[in-house]
């Protein structure tokens, strides 16, 4: 078989500002050599998983024409990613994406930059690249009360592409008294919400179709729109207005420009920014939908965090006449990011086509983990608030830190979710994310959140670590921050590029 290859042009759109970001993360001016930013660039989005794992890299010819950089500096670059483990070479055939065997084998391990591990001894690190909370004391009660429910299933082949009853039956009863009215039979269980994304996108969209997403968004919901061939839409959202955050006319004017026939969505406490829709522009959301002729995909997977103790307003698919809006929904935010378990809420017709697609894919979700589930679910409301509590004492510690340490950030309390949306004075994103290992600290930049290079003025900070980790990971920002000036300090000072 083929291997894939990056496209030059792809992979120079999604480098970015390399130069820059390479010289401010050694707190320099155009001193650090072309070959090394750019190596540290590529390794950026291995980690990120822009490049992804097996692929191919570019030639050395069409890399050093697209960068108008020599073939010197690419021949260079690649060298040095081999020896640090992020490109395997084989004779007869393109150099591809890997990842070092020490960080395959030991996920704590600290993803420095290659400057640091030529350079520098390792140091312990604070991971603030993902969002996600440790499991709940509850989850061995969870797996016993689980593996005491097996017994039933061992007489079966162990195999249901729909999901188990009882799982399917809690998860509607959790709809119904949020306002939505739902059978079990309008369930499908998956291997989590991101696992339902790509059963829908095999479904509802084709290649070169258009998706509408907000602007920002979940990383990985661009890239599975990516991987089967459609085109993201950004729609930009609005932090300053929380609850108005989502512009509903510009929904509806891309929706009819680009003839889109599908969204996804993410209005219960974005990922990054946390913003949440309110009722009323649920309501105009499905309006838009009906008139448009397209279908929204509802990510709810955070919808259990609001940490603003509000009214809720009920399901965006409770404002839905008829299957305009799907939804899906995951126990890996709310409970444990190991436990791979989400669902999809929608009709039964739409279910049987999934289901024609999952059998290619994969035969069901794991009876255990479902089983789990149902147990989580049961204690819930005790369990949700106390997570809830600890996420609203973590989210004020990282506040206090960043306006104590990067005062001149502006960050926007959520009202809900696992993260904040920081503001920087100056389009350094990228540049801090390659410095900040040496720091101690591991982030993800801004542009990872967006397409075409957006939100290199931003940065997800999650709460999801303890307080104490929190603001340790704060003073490290802060320091690796401080290396980037003076150029980071002074917002109107230009980038080279």
């Amino acid at each position: 078989m083929a291997t894939r290859v990056i496209g030059a042009t792809s992979l120079t759109r999604d480098l970015g500002n390399w130069r820059s970001a390479g010289d401010e993360a050694e707190g320099k001016r155009g001193s650090r050599p072309a070959y090394l930013a750019l190596a540290e660039g590529i390794r950026l989005l291995i980690h990120d998983g822009r490049a992804p794992l097996g692929v191919a890299l570019p030639s050395e010819r069409d890399l050093a024409t697209t960068l108008g950089v020599s073939r010197t500096t690419i021949t260079s670059t690649y060298a040095l990613l081999r020896e640090h483990g992020y490109l395997i070479s084989r004779q007869g055939s393109r150099s591809t994406v890997a990842l070092p065997a020490a960080v395959q084998h030991d996920g704590s391990k600290p993803s420095r930059s290659i400057l640091a591990m030529m350079t520098q001894p390792e140091q312990p690190t604070i991971d603030l690249t993902y969002a996600a909370m440790t499991a709940p004391p509850e989850m061995r009660e969870a797996y016993a009360a689980a593996l005491d429910g097996i017994p039933s299933f061992l007489g079966t082949h162990g195999m249901d592409p729909v999901g188990v009853l009882a799982l399917r039956e809690a998860i509607a009863r959790r709809y119904t008294e949020r306002g939505l009215p739902t059978g079990p039979d309008q369930i499908l269980v998956t291997l989590g919400a991101q696992h339902g994304l790509r059963l829908l996108l095999n479904v509802l969209t084709s290649p070169a179709a258009r998706v509408l997403i907000d602007h920002p968004t979940y990383p990985n919901g661009i890239e599975a729109i990516r991987d089967v061939g459609a085109r993201p839409v950004p729609v930009p959202l609005r932090p300053d207005e929380p609850g108005k955050a989502w512009d509903l006319d510009g929904i509806r004017s891309a929706a009819r420009q680009t003839a889109a026939t599908l969204a996804y969505l993410v209005p219960d406490f974005n990922n990054p920014t946390g913003l949440r829709m309110d009722a009323e522009d649920r309501a105009e959301l499905a309006a838009i939908a009906r008139e448009t002729r397209m279908t929204v995909v509802v990510d709810e997977s955070m919808g259990e965090l609001d940490l603003s103790g509000s009214q809720s307003p009920p399901p965006a698919a409770a404002f839905a006449k008829g299957a305009e809006i799907v939804t899906i929904g995951s126990a890996s935010k709310s409970f444990w990011g190991g436990l791979r378990v989400g669902w999809i809420r929608t009709n039964q017709a739409l279910i049987t086509k999934l289901l024609g697609i999952r059998s290619t894919v994969d035969l069901g979700t794991p009876v255990m983990d479902q089983l789990a589930l149902v147990h989580l679910l049961g204690i819930s409301d005790v369990l949700l608030d106390r997570r809830r509590s600890h996420l609203r004492a973590q989210r004020t510690a990282l506040l206090e830190a960043i306006a104590e340490e990067l005062p001149d950030w502006k960050v926007a309390p959520s009202t809900g979710g696992m993260s904040v949306w920081a503001q920087l004075p100056a389009p350094v994103s990228t540049a801090l994310a390659a410095t900040a290992p040496n720091h101690g600290v591991l982030l993800t930049a801004g542009p990872r959140f967006g397409v075409q290079g957006a939100f290199e003025r931003f940065l997800r900070l999650p709460y999801t670590h303890q307080e104490v980790d929190l603001r340790l990971a704060v003073k490290s920002i802060a320091s690796a921050y401080e290396a980037l000036t003076p150029r980071a300090a002074d917002p109107l000072q230009p980038l080279t590029y």
